[in-house]
């Protein structure tokens, strides 16, 4: 805490397709057994893996033509993926190249058993994977097993009542099953507590702008274990942090 300056720890040899570079990295996950970090290189259509061990200088491709977006690994290490081409979500065993579909998978679309440009995910305890269905402007939470998927934020259309999303990107779910979301567009972070039909502002709404109660469209958001929220602010290229009540 108080740095002013970070530290490269994965790329930072210019964009490309080189293993010692990234293209447009979008999502990263620490794997804590490997003390690596696995990388969504959207750019390149491929997840990297970068031990963090000191003199690392290339990442190792885990999985290629890809149109990754979002990651997540439950507690048997299961790695998931978002394809928002394919518009599906993959759980993958850390050195499998095929995957098992997981959430969506019939195609781009807004039916039930459909996505349409997933972005970010979150898998609890029990393998239940929550999406962000961009296009459609809801969260899904997809059961494991599961032929179909639940809405269980927006699904209103979009648009800025609390009853909508517009563009939903990252995502947590605690253990109560609340689901908060950064409501891209909408410029909030959204709270929905579990089978609720609206959702409550938490922090943003306020209009796009580069003020502390502000975002230019908020993508990624993660809790410490003091319970305050950080926010990444795409457009104002900042991490924002606020304690939340």
């Amino acid at each position: 805490m108080g740095d002013t300056n970070g530290q490269v720890i994965a790329g930072g040899n210019g964009y490309g397709n080189r293993l010692d570079q990234l293209y447009s990295p979008i999502d990263v996950l620490i794997d804590k057994e490997t003390d690596s970090l696995i990388i969504c290189d959207q750019g390149n259509q491929r997840v990297v893996q970068w031990s963090r061990r000191s003199g690392t200088t290339q990442g190792e491709i885990l999985i290629d033509n890809i149109w990754c977006w979002g990651l997540a690994m439950d507690d048997q290490r299961y790695l998931y993926i978002s394809d928002i081409v394919k518009h599906e979500v993959k759980r993958y065993q850390i050195g499998d190249k095929n995957g098992t579909i997981v959430a969506g998978g019939n195609g781009g679309g807004a039916d039930l058993n459909q996505l349409s440009a997933p972005t970010y995910i979150f898998v609890d305890q029990q393998q239940t994977v929550y999406v962000s269905d961009q296009n459609n402007h809801r969260v899904m939470k997809w059961n494991k097993g599961a032929k179909e998927g639940i809405v269980v934020a927006g699904g209103q259309g979009q648009g800025n009542a609390l009853t909508q999303l517009s563009l939903p990107q990252g995502l947590f779910v605690d253990t109560l099953g609340t689901i908060y979301v950064a409501d891209g567009y909408n410029g909030r972070v959204m709270r929905w507590p579990k089978g609720a039909k609206q959702g409550t502002v938490i922090v943003g709404g306020n209009g796009q702008g580069e003020g502390a109660n502000q975002f230019k469209f908020p993508v990624g958001l993660s809790f410490d274990r003091h319970g305050n929220l950080y926010v990444v602010d795409h457009s104002n290229h900042r991490v924002q942090r606020f304690s939340i009540e």
